[in-house]
């Protein structure tokens, strides 16, 4: 969004308690889709909408080293869940959505040589799905948007925000002892967005939902697409690792497993799923809270109580980032509000 709103004129300031890209959003699977969206309609188009951004942003400022379009593969191994799995691609089809059904031996001799997985089982093949190296994405955007004149304070946290007689925003208070004068503040703080609002006498419920992510390092990549497999969900990180994430593996987190078994746990997984991940080794492992308002749906939005106060808190972030970036832009600088949102907005949770 800043960088939409510098490439428009806007004065804009980043202000990141860490480093740009560093925090959630390089712990995250960082899978591009709408398939895994289809509790609400409205919630689905405006996924599909984020797919569409994205293909336009890379175009837009080029796909190198961050937008990977390979598609997705999902398939699972209990009968009633294969038979979800298809009731779900039927309503996704119904929908217009891409999506191919096929069998365990089409993906091995197709698309991903290296799994080990029945060759009856039905696996869906979801063409237009991708996956994002998010910290470079962040990285481009920030450093473009810098270059348009915007400001970035890194290593810097939000400790205020002062309003005026009228409720109005007018100040930010840093923890480097500055004060800020402004007239907005967008809340994308991600997990302590609700900190953020709280500043401002804002309730923002938040789901405290904990994920483990693995980073394992292959001298040679031996997969090139996002797949949900039974029991591990994996995918490349550019040349030299793969990433694991795993639902069941992050149910243990709360049961006392520090994240170096978890890490292990995932890894065997990986091993059983790609037997050339025999030889790699754990780089990185990290337990981060992912950012989901209470209901599971975004918050974006200026919220009518607070003039200048804006959120953009959701989970999905990668796939909806680049559509609520350029919605909540032009929200800001016209002061009309698009439709795509109205099922999304902040006041939903009251104060």
């Amino acid at each position: 969004m800043g960088w939409n709103l510098s490439r428009h004129g806007a004065k804009v300031v980043f202000i990141d308690a860490g480093q740009p890209g560093e925090g959630v959003t390089n712990w995250s699977f960082s899978w591009v889709n709408a398939s895994n969206k289809t509790t609400r309609k409205s919630y689905f188009d405006l996924n599909v909408a984020g797919m569409a951004a994205h293909r336009e942003l890379a175009g837009t400022i080029g796909p190198d080293s961050w937008w990977y379009p390979t598609g997705h593969l999902r398939w699972a191994e209990d009968p009633a869940a294969q038979a979800k799995l298809l009731e779900t691609a039927g309503l996704l089809t119904s929908w217009d959505y891409q999506v191919e059904v096929c069998t365990g031996a089409e993906v091995r001799r197709h698309l991903e040589r290296a799994l080990t997985m029945p060759g009856e089982v039905p696996v869906l093949f979801y063409p237009d799905e991708a996956w994002v190296h998010g910290r470079h994405l962040v990285g481009r955007l920030v450093g473009q948007a810098v270059a348009f004149g915007a400001e970035l304070r890194s290593g810097t946290a939000v400790c205020d925000i002062g309003t005026g007689g009228d409720g109005s925003i007018r100040t930010v208070a840093l923890s480097d002892g500055s004060c800020l004068d402004v007239d907005i503040v967008v809340n994308a703080a991600g997990p302590s967005a609700s900190h953020v609002a709280g500043l401002l006498s804002r309730h923002l419920p938040m789901r405290r939902e904990p994920g483990v992510l693995t980073r394992i390092a292959c001298a040679q990549v031996p997969v090139r697409r996002a797949m949900h497999a039974p029991h591990i969900e994996i995918r490349p990180d550019g040349d030299a690792s793969v990433v694991l994430h795993s639902r069941e593996i992050d149910a243990l987190i709360d049961t006392g497993e520090g994240p170096v078994q978890l890490a292990r746990l995932l890894r065997e997984s990986a091993w059983k799923l790609v037997p050339e991940l025999g030889n790699s080794r754990i780089a990185q492992t990290r337990v981060a809270h992912r950012p989901i308002p209470a209901d599971g749906f975004p918050s974006v939005g200026g919220v009518p109580s607070v003039p200048g106060y804006y959120e953009a808190v959701s989970h999905s972030g990668i796939t909806l980032g680049p559509v609520i970036g350029r919605l909540l832009a032009s929200e800001i600088l016209s002061g009309k509000r698009d439709e795509m949102l109205a099922d999304f907005r902040p006041e939903r949770f009251p104060s």
